[in-house]
């Protein structure tokens, strides 16, 4: 005899089960999961003959497209790099790159062969990141797959199974089914077999309230895990409207989408990456833009008008000045801080407020495709350690070699971060080995960043909220304050200028957001 069970109740459950990767397909097919998002269209008025100077400073992606969208406006644009490269934290190694972390200066030894490459910062794009998708179409770069999720892959923890690693798909499989009769045994009259233990519930419902994203009392009220109905770049966003369960039982197609990433399929989501490396994203930008970039160009002090930028920079040993009637800025905000400026105070101590982030990444050129021979074509291996993932390339299949991310620290990376390289690489190896038996004996040219410690960038990922009960009103009106220009002529840009930071989409979007308040600007004294 089945009790009663409300709406709420029965969607609360089916919250608590379907957040799990099983529902992902079926979620998309019934309007649960990301839709394609649309990013605004551009439409600049011309510069006019006279035209305008714009200075750009940094060529991170945001920068990229300002000096682009802006060029083909008819602007005067020129981009102020520190670096010898674009891109910023978009950053591909392969053979030869130099990897300029302070105090650790490397130079990869990968085989020279178009495969055999590691993205060291960006790595993915959803096929919700409609501005970078956008832009991949219009500058040409070629995409494939990236696989996200497979089932082939391991789990592995000291703690869970003597430390032996599991199959994806057999870890999923046990937790499923555990999941489903404790759920079915809470909606029937009977009792569990044994009580548990307090510990025991308190893990269980810590992983409940986490698969269906239960609010506190463990209420399932919409997530963000769907996607967003509106914003959540610029914004905090607002969720999609939860589905009647009535409506769902409508499709027969329901039954079969539940289980299509599931058990023994291999299946699972995925994303997308540039053909040959992340960085021909910058690199398609910065060949059409040419000399408009001044690489080696370090930024030394910015001064606004009421009339216009004043920037000084330093090239090649000399001291030079540029005038300019805009200035877009994407330069790292704990960096420009430390540069002499006249922005006002509260300006100011909004930059000094973001943290920066210090993520740690790794890769390790493979002597052999071993994920092959265990049925692994790429994905992601889980670890309970500092190297957290084992990411397995999606491209290069059936070659010799390949390249595999080593460790991916991205909650923290200081631990790493503090290390030696020689201290770092040991590390890398002693934890791969608990997945892979062979590891040290299949793996060479070791490759490792700590974002913290990279020269032109000491950090990543820009941290805004300080509580994990959301932002607070302090924080937001110091966003919303870097948001706004300085004097209408110098606005601040990047994914440290968003609410969903260390994604180019978060970049691009804050990037069209500064681009669209000068441009309603310039149409208004045009009046």
């Amino acid at each position: 005899m089945i009790n009663s069970v409300t709406r709420r109740d029965f969607l609360s459950l089916l919250g608590a089960y379907g957040g799990t990767s099983a529902l992902i397909q079926a979620g998309t097919a019934l309007g649960l999961m990301p839709q394609p998002g649309q990013a605004a269209e551009l439409s600049l008025a011309r510069a006019g003959a006279s035209g305008r100077r714009v200075a750009i400073l940094g060529s991170g992606v945001s920068g990229l497209a300002v000096a682009w969208e802006l060029t083909k406006a008819g602007y005067d644009c020129t981009v102020l790099e520190a670096s010898h490269r674009p891109g910023g934290r978009v950053f591909t190694v392969r053979s030869g790159t130099v990897i300029d972390e302070l105090g650790n200066y490397q130079r990869c030894e990968f085989d020279n062969e178009p495969h055999l490459y590691f993205n060291a910062g960006a790595a993915r794009i959803p096929s919700n990141h409609s501005t970078v998708l956008g832009y991949c179409r219009e500058l040409g770069v070629d995409l494939e797959i990236f696989v996200n999720e497979s089932m082939r892959a391991w789990v592995q923890d000291d703690n869970f199974n003597g430390g032996r690693p599991v199959r994806n798909a057999d870890f999923h499989t046990n937790m499923h089914g555990f999941l489903a009769e404790m759920l079915a045994k809470s909606l029937s009259a009977g009792q569990l077999d044994e009580e548990f233990s307090e510990a025991e519930m308190e893990a269980l419902l810590r992983i409940i309230r986490n698969l269906g994203d239960l609010n506190e009392d463990m209420l399932f009220e919409g997530s963000f895990r769907a996607g967003y109905a509106s914003g959540g770049f610029l914004d905090h966003g607002t969720k999609h409207a939860m589905i009647a369960f009535r409506e769902l039982l409508k499709t027969r197609l329901a039954a079969g989408l539940m289980v299509t990433t599931d058990v023994g399929t291999g299946a699972g989501p995925v994303l997308m990456q540039p053909v040959g490396g992340m960085d021909r994203i910058p690199y398609a930008f910065a060949n059409r833009l040419a000399d408009r970039i001044r690489f080696r160009s370090a930024v030394k002090s910015v001064q606004v008008s009421d009339h216009g930028v004043e920037i000084a920079y330093e090239r090649d040993g000399s001291r030079e000045t540029l005038q300019a009637d805009y200035c877009f800025n994407c330069i790292p905000s704990h960096l420009m801080t430390g540069i002499p400026n006249n922005f006002p105070s509260d300006y100011l101590d909004a930059l000094k407020y973001i943290r920066r982030g210090e993520a740690y990444k790794a890769a390790f050129q493979a002597r052999q495709r071993f994920w092959e021979d265990e049925g692994i074509y790429a994905g992601i291996t889980w670890v309970n350690s500092p190297i957290q993932q084992i990411w397995y390339p999606p491209h290069g299949i059936h070659k010799q070699k390949g390249v595999i991310l080593a460790a991916y620290d991205f909650g923290g990376g200081m631990y790493y971060t503090k290390m030696t390289q020689e201290q770092r690489i040991e590390e890398l190896l002693r934890h791969g080995e608990k997945v892979h038996p062979d590891y040290r004996q299949l793996v060479e040219k070791p490759v490792t960043i700590a974002w913290h410690r990279m020269n032109n960038m000491l950090g990543c990922a820009a941290r805004w909220q300080r509580s994990r009960d959301g932002w607070s009103a302090e924080e937001e009106a110091m966003y919303h304050r870097l948001q706004q220009p300085v004097n209408g002529r110098h606005w601040m840009m990047g994914d440290q200028i968003s609410q969903h930071s260390a994604w180019m989409e978060s970049a691009l979007q804050s990037a069209h957001f500064a681009l669209a308040d000068m441009d309603q600007r310039v149409r208004a004294a045009a009046l």
